[in-house]
C-alpha cells in the first residue's frame, strides 16, 4: 500500500463557561484553544511502525508482521462511529503489557495509537511508516491534549490509507477538510478517546476536530459557525485534581441542598446561554467596550458559582486576585479543584500588563501561556507553514 507522508496539527481545548452544569442537562460552552499537537508521518520501506513521542519521552517500534498477527481473522477495515473491537482491544493490551489496568500516559498514547492504526488499515498490508507527535499542550491538565492527539492520529492515518483525500493543495500553507471527512476523523478520534478515558462525552474530540466554539447540551454537540478570536492567558496551577472526585462532590452537594443548588447550576446554564449571544453579536456588528464588560462579569459570576459548587481552590483563588490586581479577570476551566484557568485579555490590554501578569503568576510556581481561543480545528500542513522548533522536533527520528 502506498502510504502518503503528512503533517497535520489539532487544538486543545478549554471549557468557556458551563462546567459541572453540563452533567446536569445545561448548556457547556466549549472553545479550541490555540495551542495545538502536532503528528508528522512519514512512510517507510523498512516493514517497522515507529512512534515517536517526545513530550512522554518515549519512541516505540514494532515489525508490521507481528501487529498483523493480533488482528483477528474475521477482521478487516473497521467502520467508523461503530462501538470498540473489544478483541482488538483486548489482545492489544496483553501485547502492550497492560492487562493489570496500568493505563499511565504512555501505555494509553500507545494503544490508542495501535488500535487507530491497525483498524483503519485492517487485516491486509499494514504499511510500514514513522509516526511523530509534538503537543504545546500539557498533559492531564483538562486541556484536551488527549483529544488532539486522538484528531491528529485519525486525520492522519485516515489521510495515508486514502480514505479522506489530502485537503493540502501544492500552493497552501494549510487546508482543512471538508464537513464529511471531519465528521469521519471526528468518529475515529472518539474511539481513540474511548481507549483512553472510557467513557468520554465526545465534545474534546470535537473542538479538537471542528475547533472554534461548540455547544454542548444533553449528549448533543453543536459546532457555531462563527465565533471571534479572544485573546487570553492560560494557566496551569499544576494542582494535580480528579475529575470523578469533583463531580461527585457537585452531585453531592446538589443532593443535600438541592433547593439552594439547583437555582445555582439555573445561573450557570443562563451565563452560559448569554455569553453565547454576546460573542455572537461580537461577529456581526463592530465589536465594543461594552461586550468586552458584560463577558467580564459573567466570567466573575461563573467564578463565584464554581465556588458555591465547591471545585473551586485556593491555588485559583490565587488566580483570580493576582489578575485582578491587574484589572483582568479570570476564572477556572475545566473540572476546578486546581488544574488550568483562562484570563480575558481585552485588545486594548497593554502588552506590559500581559506580560508582567504571567510574571506575577510564574512566581506564584504556575504555569502561564499569552494564546488564544476560537481558532481552527484539524489542518494538514506544508513543512513551511509549521514552526521551525516544532520540525526540528518532529525530524528527529
Amino acid at each position: 500500500m502506498q502510504v502518503r507522508d503528512c503533517i497535520v496539527s489539532a487544538p486543545g481545548k478549554a471549557i468557556l463557561h458551563g462546567e459541572h452544569a453540563v452533567v446536569h442537562g445545561k448548556v457547556a460552552l466549549a472553545v479550541s484553544l490555540n495551542l495545538r499537537s502536532y503528528l508528522q508521518l512519514k512512510a517507510t520501506t523498512n516493514g517497522k511502525v515507529s512512534i515517536n513521542l517526545p513530550n512522554i519521552d518515549t519512541f516505540l517500534c514494532w515489525d508490521s508482521n507481528e501487529l498483523k498477527r493480533l488482528i483477528s481473522d474475521s477482521g478487516g477495515r473497521r467502520e467508523e462511529g461503530k462501538l470498540l473491537d473489544a478483541e482488538l482491544v483486548r489482545r492489544l493490551r496483553e501485547f502492550v503489557g497492560v492487562t493489570n489496568g496500568n493505563l499511565d500516559t504512555r501505555n494509553m498514547a500507545t494503544l490508542s495509537f495501535l488500535y487507530i492504526y491497525m483498524s483503519i488499515f485492517g487485516s491486509g498490508e499494514l504499511p510500514s511508516m514513522t509516526v511523530s507527535v509534538w503537543s504545546e499542550l500539557p498533559t492531564g491538565a483538562g486541556l484536551g491534549s488527549s483529544a488532539a492527539y486522538s484528531v491528529c492520529l485519525s486525520a492522519a492515518l485516515l489521510c495515508a490509507s486514502g480514505a479522506i483525500p489530502a485537503p493540502l493543495k501544492e500552493w497552501d500553507h494549510t487546508a482543512r477538510w471538508c464537513q464529511e471527512d471531519l465528521e469521519l476523523i471526528n468518529s475515529w478520534a472518539f474511539q481513540g478517546e474511548m481507549i483512553i478515558h472510557g467513557n468520554p462525552s465526545g465534545v474534546d474530540n470535537a473542538v479538537g476536530t471542528w475547533g472554534g466554539m461548540l455547544r454542548f447540551l444533553a449528549g448533543k454537540i453543536i459546532p457555531l459557525s462563527r465565533v471571534p478570536l479572544l485573546r487570553i492567558l492560560l494557566t496551569n496551577t499544576k494542582v494535580p485534581r480528579s475529575t470523578k472526585v469533583l463531580v461527585a462532590r457537585v452531585k453531592d452537594k446538589i443532593n443535600k441542598f438541592p433547593t439552594i443548588m439547583i437555582p445555582v447550576l439555573d445561573s450557570v446554564d443562563a451565563i452560559s446561554c448569554t455569553c453565547e449571544r454576546v460573542l455572537s453579536e461580537m461577529t456581526c456588528e463592530p465589536i465594543t467596550g461594552e461586550h468586552y464588560n458584560i463577558l467580564e462579569e459573567l466570567i466573575d459570576i461563573n467564578q463565584h458559582h464554581l465556588n458555591v459548587m465547591g471545585v473551586g481552590h485556593p491555588a485559583l483563588d490565587t488566580l483570580c486576585r493576582v489578575t485582578l490586581a491587574r484589572g483582568l479577570h479570570s476564572k477556572l476551566t475545566g473540572a476546578g479543584g486546581g488544574g488550568c484557568g483562562i484570563t480575558l485579555l481585552r485588545p486594548e490590554t497593554d502588552s506590559f500588563v500581559v506580560q508582567s501578569t504571567a510574571q506575577d503568576l510564574r512566581d506564584c510556581g504556575f504555569d502561564c501561556w499569552e494564546t488564544s481561543i476560537g481558532g481552527p480545528g484539524v489542518q494538514q500542513h506544508s513543512p513551511v507553514s509549521v514552526k521551525e522548533e516544532v520540525l526540528e522536533i518532529l525530524n528527529k527520528y
